[in-house]
């Protein structure tokens, strides 16, 4: 059923409760009167993922003066979040959800085709989330290159 669910404008926001790589607990819940940014990515330094997470990483300071915060989210353990958030410095949490079960809710796992086979995995996305924790924007299959430019002409960030 991954991958039929596609969060709409106005709708709230799926609660969560995930860890970090680093062992922290973050609820979206917690974070109400906050503007988010979750973005679901496949995994862990691969070439799309990793230019992703690092454009993420040299906008943040522009998302945190806007008033967001910026949290990844794939199905990787929190031990290759780490690796990953180290090697690349990464400044922004990466939240691991191994059973795929947040990615779900959020319409971020369904079926994909790569080189003629066909499976279920991440299906790239970006969630930006208002204080209330409702949707203020839904994107699916989004591009890692390139596509945290593109959010931030959108946010004006």
């Amino acid at each position: 059923m991954g991958g039929t669910v596609r969060l709409q404008r106005g709708e709230q926001a799926p609660d969560f409760e995930l860890e970090d790589g680093e062992g922290k607990t973050w609820r979206l819940s917690d974070l109400r009167g906050q503007r988010i940014v979750i973005y679901f990515y496949p995994a862990d330094d691969t070439p799309g993922c990793t230019a992703q997470a690092c454009d993420f990483r040299d906008a943040r300071s522009e998302f945190r003066v806007a008033g967001y915060q910026v949290f990844g989210v794939s199905p990787q353990g929190a031990g290759s979040h780490q690796r990953f958030s180290d090697k690349y410095e990464l400044n922004f949490p990466l939240l691991v959800d191994e059973d795929h079960s947040v990615a779900e809710r959020f319409g971020a796992w369904g079926e994909k085709k790569n080189y003629g086979k066909t499976y279920e995995g991440i299906i790239r996305s970006t969630f930006v989330i208002d204080e209330d924790g409702r949707v203020e924007q839904a994107q699916y299959n989004v591009k890692g290159k390139g596509h945290v430019d593109r959010l931030r002409e959108t946010l004006g960030v």
